[in-house]
């Protein structure tokens, strides 16, 4: 599978989203991969360093994955960058900063009247930030909620979409071993639910993006309601659950809930009703006739291939079916694990600057120097042990289950022989020294 290659460190990287522990991440690798000769010779015999070596053109695709989804999320050892200047205006002088405790940018102005003072106009210039997050969200007091919920949107819609590649692969199975009746019984079931359910709250997801834009935030939809209400099939009158997201909304949901629910007695049945069909057509009687006797002889075209017991093809296919239904539900939420450990690598990050680091850079002076020489050592030690080691192992494992289980379960089954590259080497060595 070629294109894991891409999907592995790309989901390691959105769990390790962070632009300066990439790069130290990237810069360890290329040193691994330009000294490969030398250190191959060099450091052999160690077991754990044998592992890392022998990974080391993968941790390098994660560490410059890292340092895009770093970029993407503005977020640079727990702190953003202002390369292309934010879409906001601080217009409130010293005055006013002094005499509030805390203040508040309003993205739209023209809520107010006349008597609106003039700090509160044009703080938002109507264009979003360049590239990802803007770096005034590192100094707003809701940063964590703002970034929470761009975060599990991201993630719900990667999972979603890796999910659906998955299915699409299981076609080429199918047409592979010619199972071609595979593509009507199973294939187009688990597409169709899919698409109905998962990918349309993907298009909700971005059509709310481009519909509602900051200064009109407030009027949003609460997209968990509306899916709630379509699963339930139900629509109050009472906002928020009144306000439509677009019209015909309620004609179009209830359409899609249904086509996904004929979709799980199609996956039931139709494999069954094929076997039994084709079970039927095969077992039809062969006549002989036998030109000395007056009477012909029949007989029948037994193959043990095909003597299929059918009470296990229905449980077995109940039990796929319940499995990849129920599957995709829990394996979505699954993929939810993408927005925690980017949030809990965010917010370690964030603890060692505010902690430690910052220790040294809040002194002026000489002593400043002094100090933020002495804390660096803990900070960088606590950081490649904590946040580089033990936090880019739990992403690494979680990246490896998300690929093992969640998109594979969508068209592996683990069948066949397993792959053992030709080498005279192993045959000799296998080979009794009589023969």
């Amino acid at each position: 599978m070629p294109f894991v290659l891409i999907t592995f460190p790309f989901l390691f990287a959105v769990m390790f989203g962070d632009a300066g522990h990439g790069l130290i991440v990237s810069i360890f690798a290329l040193w691994m991969v330009i000294k490969e000769n030398t250190l191959k010779k060099k450091w052999r015999t160690q077991e754990v360093w044998t592992i890392f070596f022998g990974g080391r053109y993968i941790i390098l695709l994660m560490g410059l994955f890292s340092i895009y989804t770093g970029l993407i999320y503005n977020d640079v050892f727990s702190k953003s960058l202002n390369l292309f200047g934010s879409s906001w205006r601080v217009k409130f002088d010293d005055k006013t900063l002094l005499k509030s405790d805390s203040v508040f940018l309003e993205p739209n102005p023209t809520i107010y009247n006349h008597t609106t003072p003039d700090q509160y106009r044009q703080m938002y210039s109507g264009n979003p930030y360049l590239l990802g997050i803007d770096p005034v969200w590192q100094l707003s007091d809701n940063k964590i909620t703002f970034t929470n919920s761009a975060k599990m949107k991201f993630a719900i819609i990667i999972g979603i979409i890796q999910m659906c590649f998955g299915v699409i692969l299981s076609l080429w199975n199918h047409l592979h071993f010619k199972h071609y009746h595979g593509i009507f019984a199973e294939f187009l079931p688990q597409l169709i639910f899919l698409v109905c359910i998962f990918i349309y709250l993907i298009i909700l997801i971005f059509y709310k993006w481009s519909t509602y834009q900051g200064k009109d935030a407030t009027d949003a939809p609460s997209l968990l309601i509306h899916l709630i209400n379509m699963m339930l099939l139900s629509y109050p009158d009472s906002p928020p659950s009144s306000t439509k997201i677009y019209n015909g909304q309620r004609g179009v949901q209830t359409a899609l809930l249904l086509i996904a629910v004929i979709c799980i007695p199609w996956m039931l049945l139709a494999k069954p009703i094929y076997t039994i069909i084709k079970r039927r057509k095969r077992n039809n009687h062969l006549t002989v006739t036998n030109p000395l006797a007056s009477n012909d002889i029949e007989m029948k075209n037994h193959n043990a291939d095909e003597e299929i017991d059918m009470s296990e093809v229905w449980v077995e296919q109940g039990i796929h079916t319940i499995e990849y239904f129920l599957g995709c539900i829990s394996h979505t939420a699954s993929y939810l694990r993408l927005w925690a450990l980017s949030l809990a690598h965010a917010q370690l990050s964030e603890v060692l600057w505010s902690m430690i680091f910052h220790i040294g850079l809040s002194m002026n002076g000489y002593i400043g120097g002094i100090a933020s020489f002495i804390v660096f050592m803990p900070w960088s030690s606590l950081t490649i042990f904590i946040l580089l080691l033990m936090e880019g192992l739990s992403a690494f494992l979680h990246a490896l289950r998300l690929h093992w289980v969640e998109f594979q379960s969508k068209f592996y089954k683990g069948e066949g022989y397993p792959f053992v590259p030709f080498s005279f080497k192993l045959i000799l060595e296998e080979t009794p020294p009589d023969s």
